[in-house]
């Protein structure tokens, strides 16, 4: 049912990794830790566009607020005519609130994408979504745009030491996928607990990151509090969520990550700080151009001192 995402995540990576095999042995575990960090640019390279649309969307309806407020009161018993106002006035304003999500729900798929094929190359567990494969079977099987020749160099691949499609919580019995067997769960371990505390930690600053930015923004009057205590706090508790139950999330769920899958989510959150720093500077940039084209505009419609706006009528003398 998921092919339409497998099969494009296995061709990235296979890409990526027959590029490095020109210069690099195809087998040598960093290979392959380069193929998936590639992945990950290749990706977020693609949602850059969308993801600066999405805050220039967000920037409107903060502006729209007003506007929206005033219809919500006007039209707060025909829900029906609330929402046709309402997306009148975003439709007039060039505003999708849906368009917001795509960055978000695209990097979702991707995740568990990626997640599948490189579980996937590893088929011989009997737990949850593993086909119970013999070591031989095994190895002798494609997986997606990868042949036997890129499944066995998969397999071989190491890390410090450590399969790069090893996890904490495998069972002994996928162990026998890899031979020989010559590292133990704590080598899982120490290579894997480490990576999982950057992710957390890194999830936890980015999200301060845009948190902060937020509050400097409504301090500065530059956007507008959320009206009503239900909103305010539908934003507190998505604040709260961003900062400390997805972290936590990382921390209690990394055990079942692949460390492919690990470097793939440090990769992602390293790219999500450098891009946040990039297009918060370019949004903060538009705003203040912005504003200075309002004040200038309003400067310059305004009378000149000493002149009679246009339009104002002589007083008679009596």
């Amino acid at each position: 049912m998921l092919n339409f995402i497998y099969w494009p995540i296995s061709a990235i990576l296979w890409f990526w990794h027959k590029v490095f095999s020109f210069v690099l042995d195809p087998g040598w575990g960093f290979t392959w830790v380069l193929s998936i960090i590639f992945l990950t640019f290749t990706i977020r390279l693609i949602l850059v566009k969308p993801m600066v649309k999405q805050m220039r969307s967000s920037r409107k309806m903060q502006e729209m607020q007003p506007k929206l407020q005033a219809i919500r009161e006007k039209y707060k018993n025909d829900q029906q005519k609330m929402m046709e106002e309402s997306r009148k006035v975003q439709k007039e304003a060039g505003v999708n609130p849906l368009a917001g999500c795509i960055p978000v729900l695209v990097q979702v798929p991707v995740f568990f994408g990626l997640f599948h094929v490189l579980r996937s190359f590893n088929r011989t567990g009997t737990g949850v979504g593993q086909l119970g494969l013999s070591f031989e079977e095994n190895r002798n099987l494609p997986n997606y745009v990868f042949s036997v020749a890129d499944v066995n160099s998969f397999l071989d691949a190491r890390i410090f030491g450590v399969p790069i499609s090893a996890f904490i919580g495998m069972s002994e019995d996928m162990f026998q996928a890899f031979q020989p067997v010559d590292f133990s769960r704590w080598q899982i371990i120490l290579v894997a607990a480490p990576l999982i505390l950057i992710i957390a930690a890194a999830t936890h600053f980015n999200a301060r990151m845009s948190i902060d930015r937020q509050k400097s923004r409504l301090a500065s009057g530059k956007q507008q509090a959320p009206s009503g205590e239900m909103m305010q706090n539908q934003m507190q508790m998505m604040n709260k969520m961003m900062l400390w139950f997805m972290p936590l999330t990382i921390l209690f769920t990394g055990f079942l990550w692949h460390l492919g899958l690990l470097f793939y989510m440090v990769t992602n959150n390293v790219w999500t700080f450098f891009q946040n720093r990039y297009i918060f500077d370019k949004m903060d940039r538009e705003e203040d151009a912005e504003e200075a084209a309002k004040k200038a505009a309003a400067r310059t419609s305004a009378p000149k001192p000493g002149v009679r706006p246009a339009g104002a009528k002589k007083k008679k003398k009596k």
